[in-house]
């Protein structure tokens, strides 16, 4: 597949990234010399220097055979004129824009990106894609990630280990014999910043990182036998008024009426922006790394702070002092992957990456076939695939244990209508099963290899 990636930030790199280690032909487009030049001592694509709307920049990309244009460049205007250029001039099939003004989606301008107008095939606003992720962790305490799956009747749970989870130094195996009702699959462990995909005879350690597969009806319990017995919260404080909170606290006022929600917005105009916007959630203009100003918000009452500042180091500092001060619970966006291996030592509970949701949006539009959603986990260590079996798929008709599956991939999950079935060695898949499954980064490629011939699997 050739797509071309207008724009070389964060987000692009990784974007590139992906799809360049999948051998696709990519070429990443960006005015900043500097950052071409990084992206071609480091990725194996084509770089190139210019603006990415420019009709003769895009022909240089080779736009006129593109299969796909994704336009991440950190203007708004940029990325949709570059779709615009792309349809018009070259017929790119498939064009996918980063928007973050929410004016340009408000619900009654919906017509402004229609195919007779401006016709981009898929629009990615971060910050409410950040907004929607916060909130599912706030609906399951104790996991560090959550990813709903097939209508949400399968979830993955991420959950940190500690000394005192009660399933450390048991081999997975192990699992089904203790909690027989759970079925859960691990598929993932990060250990020391290095991820693993387990084997039967892998332990779980104090400090790893696990991500198992779970009905949804057994989450709760399934997080019960890791050491979460937390409660969801009533009190709510959030870190900082830009797009994120205020989404954040809209979604809670619409969706959560039992919850309370306050927050702290150092920015005088835009504190009263919020002010007036919000109904029921209470604003306060100031500094949240000032603990007069946490204790004033009533921090030591929060069951949970949410750090959503556009400053990484604000967050953090301010998640430690909410908890030192008593809060249970931290949140906290953080966009540098640098600070990733420090934070789960220093106390902050639950990470929220900005870059790895968008990643994980647009890679959903990218991967060929019946594929319903996919999710990538932990910088590049692999992806959770949604798709459907068809009937001719070397999944279907057997059991699991005479399947040939590529190492690196573990099947997590099987929804049969409103059933979920725990694949086991004897598991039989059927046509029209919605398959939930893990491949590593180097196993992606395989899979497709595997099943593009014979069916429209991947």
């Amino acid at each position: 597949m050739k797509v071309i990636v207008c724009g070389a930030g964060q987000v692009g790199f990784s974007i590139a990234r992906y799809l360049a280690a999948e051998n696709n032909d990519v070429t990443v487009v960006d005015q900043r010399p500097e950052l071409i030049r990084s992206i071609s001592d480091t990725l194996d694509v084509q770089a190139l220097v210019g603006y990415a709307s420019h009709p003769g920049v895009l022909e240089k990309a080779g736009a006129e055979d593109a299969d796909m244009l994704i336009a991440v460049t950190h203007a708004d205007e940029v990325n949709m004129v570059a779709c615009q250029v792309a349809h018009s001039l070259f017929n790119v099939p498939t064009k996918i824009a980063r928007v973050r003004n929410q004016n340009y989606l408000q619900p009654h301008w919906a017509n402004l990106f229609s195919r007779e107008n401006m016709p981009i095939d898929v629009i990615i606003s971060p910050e409410i894609e950040v907004a929607r992720a916060i909130i599912r962790r706030l609906q399951v305490p104790g996991a560090m990630d959550i990813i709903p799956l097939a209508g949400d009747r399968v979830r993955l749970i991420g959950v940190r280990c500690t000394e005192n989870t009660p399933v450390v130094h048991t081999p997975l195996r192990q699992l089904t014999q203790l909690f027989p009702e759970l079925n859960i699959v691990v598929v993932g462990i990060v250990r020391n910043d290095r991820a693993i995909v387990p084997s039967a005879e892998d332990q779980m350690l104090p400090g790893d990182e696990v991500y198992f597969v779970v009905s949804t009806d057994r989450t709760q319990r399934a997080l019960s036998a890791f050491g979460h017995e937390e409660t969801a919260a009533r009190r709510v404080l959030i870190f900082g008024g830009g797009n994120v909170g205020l989404f954040l606290a809209q979604a809670l006022e619409r969706d959560f009426p039992q919850v309370s929600a306050k927050i702290i917005e150092n920015n005088k105009e835009r504190a009263q922006h919020v002010a007036k916007t919000l109904d029921r959630t209470m604003v306060l203009l100031g500094d949240a790394l000032n603990p007069e100003m946490l204790e004033e918000a009533g921090v030591a009452q929060a069951e949970t702070v949410v750090a959503v500042s556009n400053d990484d180091e604000t967050n953090i500092l301010a998640s430690l002092l909410a908890k030192r001060y008593g809060c249970q619970r931290a949140i906290t966006l953080i966009n540098k992957s640098t600070y990733n291996s420090l934070v789960g030592t220093v106390g902050i509970d639950v990470v929220v990456n900005p870059r790895t949701i968008t990643v994980s949006k647009i890679l959903q539009h990218v991967r060929r076939g019946r594929i319903h959603s996919v999710h990538s986990l932990h910088e590049g260590f692999g992806e959770l695939i949604e798709a459907d079996a068809l009937d001719t798929s070397p999944l279907v008709g057997k059991p699991l244990k005479d399947v040939n599956l590529p190492a690196g991939v573990l099947l997590g999950a099987i929804v049969r209508g409103t059933q979920v079935i725990s694949p086991r060695g004897t598991t039989v898949i059927q046509g029209g099963d919605r398959i939930i499954l893990f491949a590593s980064t180097a196993a992606i490629k395989k899979v497709e290899k595997m099943f593009s011939v014979r069916i429209e699997f991947f």
